[in-house]
């Protein structure tokens, strides 16, 4: 299964609701607010490369309010 750690800049005021809407999507299995130069932290997980992508780029970078990404794609995990 395809998986990836989105990182996420907000426009200020905005990281309560963008981590709301992160959340309510079915492929995102964790997500929080972070300190730092990226305001929220997602994991994704998806059954395809293509279904990741489309949630990155179709669902994530389209909440209002997110000003821009950074995308880590998980090459293995232990556990």
């Amino acid at each position: 299964m395809p998986s990836a750690i989105v990182l996420i800049n907000s426009e200020i005021g905005d990281e309560s609701d963008i981590l709301d809407d992160v959340c309510g999507l079915e492929q995102v299995h964790r997500a929080c607010l972070v300190y730092g130069v990226y305001d929220i932290l997602a994991e994704v997980e998806t059954d395809s490369m293509d279904e990741l992508e489309d949630v990155i780029a179709r669902k994530i970078r389209m909440i209002s309010g997110v000003r821009s990404t950074l995308t880590l794609i998980v090459s293995k995990r232990c556990k």
